[in-house]
């Protein structure tokens, strides 16, 4: 396992090779894998409800990476998976436009712009409900959309939207 510093950048392949290396059961393990990217991860309390989370360049708080994720602590432990997937794929995709910080509201967006948030969403979509998982939970009797969100540690909202 390495760590990513600051002056190195992944390519997104590594990346999603780094991700991959996570996707072994489910669920998957956001801390590990943030840790891996060299992200820090902190839950903050007293936030407004229509704030999820937010990325920033943090040279106190931040991991090796430099980079630090921000999470609203009174939100739903779903909602905390899903929204540390959303800030770490901003880390994997956007890096070069993070500065001072990249801030999701509660429908995950933010001053980038559109697709930049759907690249996101998609990517916290594949990290969380990787499709093989997926399909090894089917054949091992999760048919249901509530069976498998349980399973994989999300909404039923998300894993809804992911099996379309």
């Amino acid at each position: 396992m390495s760590v990513i510093t600051e002056n190195r950048y992944l390519s997104v392949v590594e990346a999603k090779q780094t991700i991959a290396r996570h996707q072994t059961a489910a669920p998957v393990q956001l801390i590990p894998l943030a840790k891996e990217f060299g992200l820090e991860v902190y839950r903050v309390p007293n936030w407004p409800n229509d704030l999820s989370g937010m990325i920033r360049k943090d040279s106190e708080a931040g991991g090796p990476s430099g980079f630090a994720i921000y999470v609203n602590a009174s939100h739903a432990p779903v909602r905390r998976r899903f929204t540390i997937a959303h800030e770490i794929a901003h880390f994997v995709l956007h890096r070069d436009k993070i500065g001072d910080g990249i801030v999701d509201d509660a429908l995950y967006r933010s001053g980038l712009s559109s697709r930049q948030e759907a690249e996101a969403n998609r990517l916290a979509a594949d990290i969380l409900m990787p499709w093989h998982l997926i399909n090894d939970a089917m054949r091992n009797g999760y048919n249901t959309i509530d069976g498998l969100a349980k399973l994989f540690d999300v909404s039923r909202s998300a894993m809804s939207i992911r099996l379309g």
